[in-house]
């Protein structure tokens, strides 16, 4: 069926003039953002296509590369930048929502609500910094590296580093394991213990090395893997 054969009320752009855009379903907002469809498929339907190779998940459909997206017929490099550009808006919004002017660090838990809207649906490792006051109030937060699939190194220089510049008194490291699995491998935890004393040095504290996965995290400090949901809920 053609988009123009639907009745107002069913057409993405209609609807959303209309109604306003949290009316839209997911399809629907990306067929604003394609505009067109091809012959043989309406936008709407190209949308749905999309979104069902993502298994329905926006943040699936956020790590898509370019190729992922050229490789649906009637998306050119054009509708593919103009997708990737207003997803990658969406993720940013999370991590300006999640980070208030000043806010206390107080636990992983803290953490790992701080750096997932940012880590969760990666196909890679980052590691990032928290940087921390006297006090555990956030300083700021820093992408370090961006490694493979299963491996990041971290200069510790370089977090010293920014850490003095920052006047931080502690520093917590944060990277994700896209396997799934938050436990650490023997690299993570040498690699620590470089940070730790390249830190001690100048008299900064590591507090603690957080391994984020999509619903579990692993904290050095704590020494337990933790289900981010569940306990979440415990403290609703």
């Amino acid at each position: 069926m053609k988009l123009k054969d639907l009745c107002a009320d069913e057409r993405p752009r209609e609807k959303m003039l209309s109604k306003g855009p949290a009316s839209l379903s997911h399809a629907e907002l990306l067929a604003v953002l394609l505009r067109s469809g091809t012959g043989e498929e309406n936008v709407l339907d190209l949308a749905r296509s999309l979104l069902s190779a993502a298994e329905g998940r926006l943040s699936v459909l956020s790590s898509f590369p370019l190729e992922s997206f050229c490789a649906f017929k009637g998306i050119g490099p054009a509708k593919a930048l103009t997708l990737q550009a207003a997803l990658e808006l969406g993720k940013r919004t999370l991590v300006e929502l999640s980070t208030p002017e000043k806010r206390a660090v107080r636990d992983a838990r803290d953490v790992y609500s701080l750096l997932i809207p940012v880590l969760r649906g990666l196909d890679h490792e980052e590691c990032w910094a928290v940087f921390l006051n006297a006090s555990g109030y956030l300083l700021g937060k820093e992408l370090l590296t961006s490694g493979t699939l299963d491996r990041t190194m971290i200069d510790s220089r370089q977090v010293a580093r920014r850490a003095l510049e920052k006047r931080a008194r502690s520093v917590i490291l944060v990277h994700n394991h896209p396997s799934g699995n938050p436990a650490p491998g023997e690299s993570d935890i040498r690699q620590t213990d470089i940070v730790r004393h390249a830190l001690s040095t100048f008299d900064i504290l590591l507090l603690d090395h957080v391994i984020v996965a999509e619903d579990s995290y692993y904290s050095f400090s704590e020494e337990k893997i933790t289900s981010a949901g569940k306990k979440l809920s415990e403290n609703e």
